[in-house]
This record gives structure tokens, C-alpha cells and sequence, in this order.
């Protein structure tokens, strides 16, 4: 044997009595957590387990991830770049009726944050029937176009009995009176909203389509089938971790911990707008039933699917309920 042949395997050696005296000195795989958005009140929980050891205290090193425009959870699942994501139920619907193999472990919001703010001075909406005559902001293509078409079909309405304003990324339409109805994420933009109009005098109210019975499944968080059946005491693992700390975040005894995590993440955000953000999040978030986070409503998922059935979103049934695994 060669002197460096003995070296190399003496440094093998002693690299093997290292890990079996101490396993945690290797380095912990990384899992990609993907979020469906920016980092805000609506990642709370996520950014709330990163900041204070959920991950590390389950032996797990996550990497948790800002999503955006160009970035899908359920895409990045499929190419290996993440093993965790979080995904609305349009996303995870159209998935599964292209193939994909996905895997909804937990649903985050039980009501969607998506509403229509409108202002008070206008006529009460008691019925979809009122709904008559308004005009009203719609994102062509988006989930809001989809929510309002069923509420129309709902309330017997068509849609030539109200019209539609094409939503773009500005609020003035709304501002100067060309919409009645412009739809916003309640627990975001909500806040920065009621205040700017509180300042100009103006009320305001919002339209939660949930109240009349559309329940339009938003964000839950996913993995893929494969990891579930490959690995699901890690999947069990990183669930605890993640609902651990959205209860905790959203516990109201630890809202001063919640808000400087997001203070340092949402740097341009005042102070009192966050907290109002943050108290609209738990009401959207924790059941209001029994208090739980992450609970899969399932009837909802099913509602979910037959209304993008019945609009054409998707060419066929894909029997969402298969694909449902709370942890």
C-alpha cells in the first residue's frame, strides 16, 4: 500500500468513528418550503417557524421560500427544487387534472381573504339579489371572475344584470366611483384601504362571498405523492412543526412576537396597519368552531372543484377528495 493510499484511508477512517460518535455532525438535508406569495401576514405561521426553531426543533433544516408571480409551489414540487409548497386549491385542481401527483396536507385559510370591499353610502348587500346593477371589479382569468360568476349563477343573476370593470393593479377606478365592488385580500389590502378612505371621511364594508354560502378553497399546504409515501414520518415531522407555529403565531398571548417577526420581513408596513393585519389573519385562519389550524375542509375542496367544473376551468372531474391528507 502506498503512503497515500494509508492516508486516504486513515482520513476514512476517522471520519466514520466522527459520524458514529456523533450523528447530528453531519450536515441536516435541506427541505425547500415554497410559499404562494410575498413574504406578509398571510406567511405569518411560515416565517413564524423559521424565526423561532419550529424546523430545527423536529431535526429539520427548511429553507422557507418567498413565491411570487413566477414562482409554483406545485411546479418546483414536481422538479425536485422543493419539498414543501404552499398552493391555493385552482392551482392544486388544475395540477391534478393535468397529471400531477400531489398531496394537500393542510388548508391554512378556512375562509378565503379574497372579498369585495365597497362603500357603505352604497345600497346594502342583505342578498345576491342586490348584487343587481353594480358594477363590479373583476380580474379577468383570475380566482375573484370565478368566485363572482358563482355568486351570480347562485343568486339567479346573469351576467348582463350587472356589469363588469376590468381590475388592473391600481386602486383608482374604485377611489373615484367607476366600480362599486373592487375585490381585495381582506387581511392585506384591507387594512391599508379602510384607512386611507377612513381618512377621506369614507366607510367602507366588505363582501365575503363565503357569507352566502361559496366556500372557494385558498391556500393549503402541499407536498408531493411521492415524498408522502416515501417519506411521511419527515412529512409528519415538518406538518407539526409548520401548524405548531401558525397556532402560535396567531395566539393572541404572542402577538408582540408575531408582529416583530413580520416588522422584519414587511419593512414598509406601519405598525398599526400590521396588527390589524394580524388580527384579520386569525380570524381567517383559526376555525371558529374548535379552534384548530390546518383542518381540510373537504365538502369546500369538493364545492371547489365543481364550480371550476362547471365553468370550464378544468376538462373534467379529478375527485379532489383522493388528493386530501391532513397530517
Amino acid at each position: 500500500m502506498t503512503r497515500k493510499a494509508m492516508i486516504i484511508l486513515m482520513a476514512g477512517g476517522l471520519l466514520w468513528w466522527a459520524v458514529a460518535l456523533n450523528p447530528g455532525s453531519l450536515a441536516a438535508e435541506t427541505l425547500n418550503y415554497r410559499l404562494k406569495w410575498l413574504f406578509n401576514t398571510s406567511t405569518v405561521g411560515d416565517i413564524y417557524a423559521d424565526a423561532h426553531g419550529y424546523f430545527e426543533r423536529e431535526g429539520l433544516d427548511v429553507a422557507v421560500k418567498a413565491g411570487g408571480p413566477e414562482r409554483d409551489a406545485i411546479r418546483e414540487l414536481e422538479l425536485g427544487y422543493a419539498q414543501f409548497g404552499v398552493a391555493s386549491a385552482d392551482q392544486v385542481i388544475r395540477a391534478l387534472s393535468k397529471g400531477a401527483r400531489v398531496v394537500v396536507l393542510a388548508q391554512l385559510f378556512q375562509v378565503n381573504p379574497l372579498q369585495w370591499i365597497h362603500r357603505q353610502t352604497a345600497p346594502p348587500i342583505r342578498s345576491l339579489s342586490d348584487l343587481r346593477g353594480r358594477v363590479i371589479g373583476i380580474t379577468y382569468g383570475g380566482n375573484d371572475e370565478t368566485i363572482m360568476k358563482t355568486l351570480l349563477a347562485k343568486g339567479g343573476l346573469s351576467e348582463q344584470d350587472v356589469s363588469f370593470f376590468s381590475v388592473r393593479y391600481d386602486f383608482t377606478p374604485f377611489y373615484t366611483g367607476k366600480a362599486d365592488l373592487w375585490p381585495v385580500y381582506r387581511n392585506s389590502q384591507g387594512p391599508v384601504l379602510m384607512k386611507k378612505l377612513g381618512e377621506a371621511g369614507e366607510t367602507i364594508s366588505f363582501f365575503d362571498p363565503s357569507a352566502f354560502g361559496v366556500h372557494f378553497v385558498a391556500n393549503s399546504v402541499v407536498t408531493a405523492e411521492r415524498m408522502m409515501k416515501e417519506r411521511p414520518e419527515l412529512v409528519r415531522r415538518f406538518t407539526r412543526a409548520l401548524l405548531s407555529a401558525w397556532r402560535d403565531a396567531l395566539d393572541p398571548d404572542n402577538a408582540a412576537g408575531a408582529l416583530t417577526v413580520l416588522a422584519r420581513y414587511d419593512r414598509e408596513t406601519p405598525p398599526d396597519i400590521l396588527k390589524a393585519q394580524l388580527d384579520l389573519t386569525r380570524d381567517l385562519i383559526v376555525n371558529k368552531e374548535n379552534g384548530t389550524v390546518g383542518g381540510i375542509d373537504a365538502e369546500a375542496w369538493q364545492q371547489t372543484e365543481a364550480v371550476m367544473l362547471d365553468q370550464g376551468l378544468i376538462p373534467g372531474p379529478v375527485s379532489v377528495e383522493k388528493a386530501l391528507s391532513p397530517q
